[in-house]
């Protein structure tokens, strides 16, 4: 079988990809501490986006003018904001919107990337020049421009936002997917499928898709936390979900005019974008190596 010189770029860079995830994590294997305390904390934003009720029975949106900005202490652990609210439950009730943000925004691209990443590989030699120029178009906008495009013609809101997040996303996912299914089509099993006369539509539902998500899971697990931080950069800038939601860039947006006097409000939000983009990652590096078989028992 004769690869044409894109697929053999995409192979390698699909080739580049594993082994620099895999380098850059192998002594994540040995830092147990860390993957542990990766998953617990992506375990409470987890019970915090599901039932916010069990860590916090405060309303994220009660104003108290007579408690604006208190630092914080016992009854707000977290201080309150501008407006009197408990920083704290806007925290934790900001971990449902943001999660549903990056796992939303990285379900639909992961769908639409191995959708156009098998039509590349499969569809033949034309399709696949053309898709691969139409993935290079896209691939040369830088992500966030083109987010804001999106946002600009359809308006801010959360359902926009995910939508412009998909769209940046997806054609790294189908490069990716297309990259797999260029190594996978002369693997002896799909050779041995076509023998028994199982049709292509068969084979590739069965088999090359199957076998080609597997590294996209975990690029698209890692992407869950980039989503999750472009999300919030998209609410700092005011074009994601509208006030008085509680939204971790939101809170950071509004906190800034304020940071001369008070701390708690812009920090606590930022803690938790970090800890949560810095978990996801660690946990997908891990995740990775967990495929791979190369972690330490």
């Amino acid at each position: 079988m004769t690869l044409t010189a894109g697929d053999r770029a995409d192979a390698r860079t699909t080739s580049w990809f594993s082994s620099d995830l895999a380098g850059s994590g192998r002594s994540l294997g040995r830092w147990r501490p860390g993957v542990a305390l990766s998953f617990a904390f992506i375990l409470v934003l987890i019970v915090a986006a599901a039932w916010p009720h069990l860590l916090s029975s405060t309303d994220p949106n009660a104003a108290d003018i007579q408690r604006t900005l208190d630092p914080p202490g016992a009854d707000h652990w977290f201080g309150t904001d501008q407006n009197g609210r408990d920083i704290y439950a806007r925290v934790i009730t900001g971990a449902r919107l943001s999660l549903l943000i990056g796992l939303t925004a990285s379900a639909l691209a992961l769908a639409g990337g191995a959708l156009i990443g098998v039509l590349a590989a499969q569809g033949g030699r034309r399709v696949n020049a053309v898709v691969n120029r139409l993935l290079d178009i896209f691939l040369s906008i830088p992500g966030l421009l083109l987010v804001l495009l999106v946002i600009a013609v359809l308006g801010p809101g959360v359902r926009n936002s995910i939508l412009g997040l998909a769209l940046i996303t997806t054609p790294g996912y189908a490069r990716v997917v297309r990259g797999e299914v260029i190594r996978l089509r002369g693997a002896v099993y799909l050779e041995a499928a076509r023998a028994l006369g199982w049709s292509r539509p068969q084979i590739i539902v069965r088999h090359l898709v199957p076998n080609a998500l597997g590294p996209v899971l975990v690029l698209a697990t890692i992407g869950i936390g980039a989503a999750i931080g472009t999300g919030s950069s998209l609410s700092f800038l005011g074009l994601g979900p509208q006030a008085p939601t509680a939204e971790w860039g939101a809170m950071l947006s509004t906190s800034r005019d304020y940071i001369t006097v008070a701390w708690w409000p812009a920090i606590f939000p930022g803690l938790a974008i970090t800890g949560t983009v810095l978990a996801i990652t660690v946990s997908g590096q891990f995740l990775q190596l967990r495929l791979e078989g190369r972690t330490q028992r």
